[in-house]
């Protein structure tokens, strides 16, 4: 049984009602209408949310490429969430050589996974790089004190402010920004900032 490290989304291991579980259910959920081509799901993790986008959207996917840098959930992935237009790769986000390892993709879902990346430029310009002209980054992550500032939990770097998290996407051509709590995703301009603690953004290279 793959062990539950305290942030680590494993469905079958959760309750129905878990908070987490349908916080992460309802960003992918929410990234439907976006998906297209050839999609790759950055941090994967045990790879339900790679799944949901299989099944969701099979009639407009060529490929799902979930990527992970713990073997152990990949393999995990690849025996519970098998499906033939899904692909489990154990890589670093942060290599350098990803966008030539992996070559480019029509969207990118990157749920959660910042926070947990020292090298953050990379990172992002990993992201540019694997995306085709015109394509969608869907990126979310929780808010909190700044970069560089302790954020109270063991498996984060920090937790960016929401003026930080809009200042990462400059580079694109444009940009939609929300806020979540649960599973409600708001877009900033009907929501109250103060009671939303994750954003999230739709982002056209």
């Amino acid at each position: 049984m793959l062990k539950d490290t305290g942030e680590r989304v494993i469905p079958n291991q959760m309750n129905i009602t878990n908070e987490l579980l349908l916080e992460h259910l309802a960003r992918y959920h929410f990234s439907i209408p976006y998906v297209q081509g050839r999609v790759l799901d950055f941090a994967t993790g045990t790879g339900y949310g790679a799944h949901v986008i299989a099944k969701k959207c099979k009639n407009k996917l060529t490929e799902i490429v979930g990527i992970d840098i713990d073997p152990e959930v990949i393999k995990y992935a690849r025996g519970n969430y098998y499906h033939p237009l899904s692909n489990y790769l154990i890589e670093n986000v942060t290599n350098s050589n990803l966008s030539e390892k992996l070559g480019q993709f029509d969207v990118i879902l990157s749920f959660e996974t910042i926070e947990h990346v020292k090298d953050e430029q990379q990172f992002l310009a990993n992201a540019y790089q694997l995306l085709k002209e015109d394509g969608i980054l869907i990126l979310s992550t929780p808010f909190g004190k700044g970069r560089g500032k302790p954020c109270g939990s063991p498996f984060h770097v920090h937790q960016l402010t929401p003026d930080e998290f809009y200042n990462l996407f400059s580079n694109y051509s444009n940009t939609q920004f929300y806020y979540q709590k649960g599973p409600l995703i708001e877009p900033v301009e009907t929501s109250q900032q103060n009671y939303y603690p994750l954003g999230l953004v739709v982002a056209k290279k």
